[in-house]
């Protein structure tokens, strides 16, 4: 029996970490929406497509293919069959991947797509919709939260990780303003689902993090066993 796990949150609170290390602790497939989100705005950045221009933008989607990959151990996203796992890292991406996201029909295509992904369950998902949106009938909906200058701590180092250099307010602003489109945009935008428990990781150890995780999808398959 296998469920399907939501994970949503500002930027930079650890969704994706704690969305791999449960996907790997239960054996269960990742799909990173945030990087299908970011594989969009790299291909609108390499082809000149203008987000603002609705025909360009539906044009480009119907020549945009995302799919994911485990190399190494890790998972790598693919554009069109390239691996573009370090591209769209890149500063460059992060600072229109929150605009990109806003657009009605970039939404609508990549919805479609993660729902598609979703259907077989035993999946881990993570991004800013995907408890209220893409996954509403999700088992377990977490809601990650963390304290703004952690949240930058973390972006610098995972941009220093990959050699890529930039500055602390540089980030802390990109991050400011990222929250402010994802929850003000009006489709689907970043909110806590209902029924999605909040964890606040601000002191928490990515272990601990995992583990109280881990205890939360632990009640959810003992109360599906029950029904």
């Amino acid at each position: 029996m296998q469920i399907i796990i939501a994970i949503d949150g500002h930027s930079s609170c650890g969704k994706s970490t704690l969305a791999k290390g449960l996907a790997k602790a239960l054996h269960y497939a990742y799909l990173d929406t945030g990087a299908m989100y970011r594989a969009v705005t790299l291909y609108f950045l390499d082809h000149g497509v203008d987000y603002r221009d609705a025909a360009a933008v539906e044009q480009a989607l119907k020549e945009i293919e995302i799919h994911f990959e485990r190399i190494d151990g890790k998972n790598h996203t693919f554009l069109n069959g390239e691996d573009v796992e370090y591209k769209i890292r890149e500063m460059r991406v992060s600072d229109l991947v929150s605009p990109v996201s806003t657009v009605s029909a970039v939404r609508r295509a990549m919805v479609a797509q993660q729902k598609a992904m979703g259907n077989r369950r035993g999946i881990v998902a993570d991004g800013r919709d995907i408890g209220t949106v893409v996954f509403p009938d999700a088992e377990l909906k977490i809601f990650l939260t963390a304290d703004l200058d952690v949240r930058t701590s973390r972006r610098h180092l995972e941009l220093a990780s990959r050699g890529i250099d930039a500055e602390w307010d540089e980030i802390q602003e990109n991050l400011q303003e990222r929250d402010r489109i994802d929850s003000s945009r009006t489709d689907s935008p970043l909110r806590k689902a209902d029924d999605a428990v909040i964890i606040d990781n601000t002191l928490l150890s990515e272990e601990d993090q995992l583990d109280k995780a881990l205890e939360l999808v632990r009640e959810r398959l003992k109360a599906k066993l029950k029904h």
